[in-house]
């Protein structure tokens, strides 16, 4: 398997030998080696029922698929990169804050809740399964690791939420008065509540 690694905070290296991943297409910005770029299709290399859920959805997001022998640096908007490496697990992550995955892991699209009449996000938000390095941006700054226990559940801008992982349970609190302080009071004022165990990741800066 690939080795994903940083360079620096922004960017992200990769080494290929004879293998694939998956990153946002535009994303490369360096490569060493011979390494070919093809489009990874209307799926994003899931096949046709992830690229027709994502149609459905607006959950969308466009993949190029990196193949061969070298390396390869990634980056986007000079956002920050934050490396995770799922054993089996599912992450949820919002599209945009993709950067790239190991060519072994899924995507796919799940149902989020009802929260798109205020965000203007949708109703849904993109899974990441498998066994595999996966690649996140975050905006503004390092992105924080928060974490969630049945003690103590966890409220969050939905506009600083880059992704979630473990028996988390998502809600929406839409009595939020927090908003009315810093002049955010228009339409329906709300945030995403997580309870259960696991880990949540935000960014400083909203999207």
């Amino acid at each position: 398997m690939q080795a994903f690694r940083l360079n620096g905070s922004r960017i992200l290296e990769v080494d290929l030998t004879g293998n694939a991943v998956r990153a946002v297409t535009g994303a490369m910005i360096a490569y060493t080696g011979e390494v070919t770029f093809r489009n990874a299709g209307v799926g994003g290399g899931d096949g046709l029922r992830a690229a027709l859920k994502r149609r459905v959805t607006g959950e969308s997001v466009s993949f190029m698929q990196c193949t061969g022998q070298g390396t390869v640096w990634f980056a986007k908007d000079a956002m920050e990169v934050l490396l995770i490496d799922l054993a089996g697990e599912t992450l949820k992550v919002e599209s945009e804050q993709l950067l790239a995955l190991s060519d072994k892991l899924r995507t796919d699209v799940a149902f989020a809740g009802l929260r798109g009449a205020s965000s203007g996000q949708g109703l849904f938000t993109t899974t990441v399964t498998g066994f595999g390095d996966v690649a996140l941006l975050s905006a503004g700054g390092p992105p924080i690791a928060l974490q969630v226990t049945p003690q103590y559940p966890l409220v969050v801008d939905p506009q600083a939420f880059i992704a979630s992982q473990g028996d988390l349970n998502q809600t929406f609190v839409t009595d939020v008065s927090w908003r009315n302080l810093i002049g955010e009071s228009s339409g329906e004022a709300f945030s995403l509540r997580f309870d259960g165990t696991g880990v949540v990741y935000i960014q400083p800066e909203e999207r």
